[in-house]
């Protein structure tokens, strides 16, 4: 009953609004990611792939408050003045190895897209169910780590934070598969998302960077904040939504044109 009080229930609410907004680029990376595989399995992919993601959460989160220093301590260090200088910890090491791997995602597929339409062709061979799923879990876990530290940050009541966890797993389901409806009715958008997607990398390497005390030619790499990041989501899909009723415009007099002529 504890967990019934007015401060853990404000907790919870807040903890679950946190969920929702640090989740978003993860929820973007889940959607792209399970149009790899045949489409009567895209959904299968996303629910089960959430639900093995929450279910890891909970067990990374009880790892970490009970060894936090773990991920915090250094293990390693490099140190050329005026070159590279920087102190590396757990942490900060699994969120510069997902920047990596997201940034490789989103250029292997906008490179693809702009071969298939040079050779003509509009198919991909699926990838692998289980090495999707995999991926898909896997970098959950990357994406978790700031929503986990931050939910330690308002409260220590590990059930308000697991609970947290459990419904914005089932709110990601949910949104899930309507972010990849309207990506597959909206094909533009497919590569606003994935551009979407390359930043999100950049802003993992900027945190990364960050949290290991990264200096390249003595100046300190910064991490990107929120208010950045989603200032320059709202950038880019305003520009797609502009040029493309430009577009629009542009077919629409040419059409008149050629029907007056």
């Amino acid at each position: 009953m504890e967990l019934l009080t007015a401060e853990n229930l404000i907790t919870l609410l807040l903890l679950v609004m946190l969920q929702a907004v640090l989740g978003f680029d993860n929820l973007l990376y889940i959607s792209l990611e399970s149009k790899r595989v045949e489409p009567h399995r895209q959904a299968s992919i996303r629910r089960l792939g959430i639900g093995l993601a929450v279910a890891l959460r909970i067990i990374l989160l009880f790892v970490v408050v009970k060894v936090l220093d773990l991920f915090q301590d250094p293990f390693f260090a490099i140190n050329i003045p005026q070159v590279i200088e920087a102190t590396f910890n757990l942490h900060s090491v699994i969120v510069l190895i997902g920047g990596v791997f997201i940034i490789y995602t989103a250029i292997n597929e906008i490179t693809h897209m702009l071969v298939l339409e040079e050779l003509g062709h509009n198919t991909k061979a699926p990838a692998s169910f289980a090495k999707t799923l995999a991926l898909v879990v896997v970098m959950n876990a990357v994406f978790s780590f700031d929503s986990i530290l931050s939910a330690m940050a308002l409260t220590d009541v590990f059930l308000v934070m697991a609970l947290a966890i459990i419904i914005g797993g089932v709110l990601m389901i949910w949104l899930a598969d309507h972010v990849a409806e309207f990506l597959e009715k909206n094909r533009m958008y497919e590569v606003v998302g994935l551009f979407i997607l390359f930043i999100v990398g950049i802003m993992l390497l900027a945190d990364g960077g960050h949290l290991s005390h990264l200096k390249l030619a003595g100046y300190a790499i910064e991490p990107m904040s929120k208010s950045t990041f989603y200032f320059v989501i709202g950038i880019v899909v305003l520009v797609e939504i502009v040029q493309g009723r430009y577009r629009s415009n542009l077919l629409k007099k040419k059409a008149a044109q050629q029907v007056s002529n």
